[in-house]
């Protein structure tokens, strides 16, 4: 007999809202998350406050919680992780393994929402430093001293006088293979700068970038502020490499609107990481038989026009397990996969 239950993989911003909007259209949702707690990559990494309204991350994904744990409609599986699927729309039968337990889920429909990892800076290179620098880190280094209140160097915890990101690690670059612009690191960086200025206001802020993507309201909500209210310094330019000079680190690249060398003292520098597919995104592409692009992202079939449908009917891809997108665009596509979900089971029968 075809179930009705709808099985939503990943408990970060993406699952929760699909749990959510299934659920408050009065299907059941089976919300499955390998960590013990949900809330995903920003309650993993966590973020201070969200891009680009700068709203304190913990209140506003506790909200997302808080509406999924409270719901009737969905039962929630902590500390699982999907190992097997068979069958077909109507009829999945998952199975899992819950705190060393073997269970099975049976499901009508499917949504992968298992999001995203960060760059590892120092992978493929260590023109940056990132292992080698106690005072070199990455935009989640950044997050977690801003969350802590006490935004200071890594290597003498004291405040710096000159903070400086580099941008597009990870992200644009041919050799490595990541090609694709990962969307949201120009506004992360321009985020934290405004709060580095908050927290630190005697601080010069600087932002390398190779070209600033803002998009949407984001040029007025955090580019201009940055420049206009908070006095960032935002230079078009290439970084090259980071060593120590001194008590402090020197930044080596080019000045491409000037069109000569550079050679600038900073207390820190921060790496705008791009996104890359998580470990799980991978692994669960590969149980449902799900094909990848190029990138390893879960490819979705319907071009513009439909984000979230996959070549195996009644399994739906929602958020950055698809490729690089913001909290905006992966609860918006959770809701196309919720929706789309819901219609697959009612077109074989299932009634709600």
């Amino acid at each position: 007999m075809a179930s009705e239950n709808i099985l939503v993989i990943g408990g970060g911003p993406t699952g929760m809202e699909a749990a959510r909007g299934i659920a408050d259209l009065g299907y059941k949702a089976i919300l499955v998350e390998k960590r013990d707690r949900l809330g995903g990559t920003p309650d993993e990494a966590q973020y201070a406050a969200l891009t680009p309204d700068l709203r304190n991350a913990e209140e506003a994904i506790g909200e997302m919680v808080a509406a999924v744990t409270d719901n009737p409609n969905v039962e929630l599986l902590t500390g699982t992780t999907v190992t097997s699927s068979e069958g077909e729309v109507g009829n999945f039968k998952v199975k899992a393994v819950q705190n060393g337990s073997e269970i099975e889920i049976e499901a009508g429909a499917v949504i992968v929402a298992t999001g995203f990892q960060h760059f590892d800076p120092g992978r493929e290179t260590q023109k940056y430093g990132y292992y080698e620098h106690d005072d070199v880190v990455t935009l989640v280094d950044a997050e977690k001293l801003l969350k802590s209140g006490n935004f200071v160097r890594p290597s003498t915890g004291e405040k710096p006088k000159s903070v400086a990101f580099i941008q597009c690690v990870g992200s644009r670059d041919r050799q490595i293979g990541n090609e694709y612009c990962s969307k949201v690191c120009c506004g992360m960086s321009s985020k934290q700068a405004i709060e580095i200025r908050q927290h630190v206001p005697d601080c010069k802020v600087y932002i390398f970038y190779i070209d600033m993507r803002m998009y949407g309201y984001w040029e007025n909500e955090i580019y201009w502020p940055a420049q206009e209210k908070y006095k960032v310094n935002y230079i078009k330019g290439m970084a090259t490499e980071i060593i120590k000079k001194g008590d402090g680190l020197l930044v080596k690249g080019e000045d491409t609107t000037l069109r000569r060398p550079m050679e600038i003292p900073m207390d820190m520098v921060i790496l705008a990481v791009g996104m890359e597919p998580s470990e799980g995104t991978k692994v669960v592409a590969d149980i449902f038989g799900l094909p990848k692009n190029k990138y390893n992202f879960i490819e979705t079939i319907g071009g513009p026009l439909n984000t979230v449908s996959t070549e195996k009917a009644g399994i739906f891809a929602a958020g950055a397990c698809t490729g690089p997108a913001d909290l905006e665009d992966s609860v918006s596509s959770a809701g196309a996969a919720a929706m789309k979900a819901i219609s697959a089971i009612r077109k074989i029968g299932v009634p709600a």
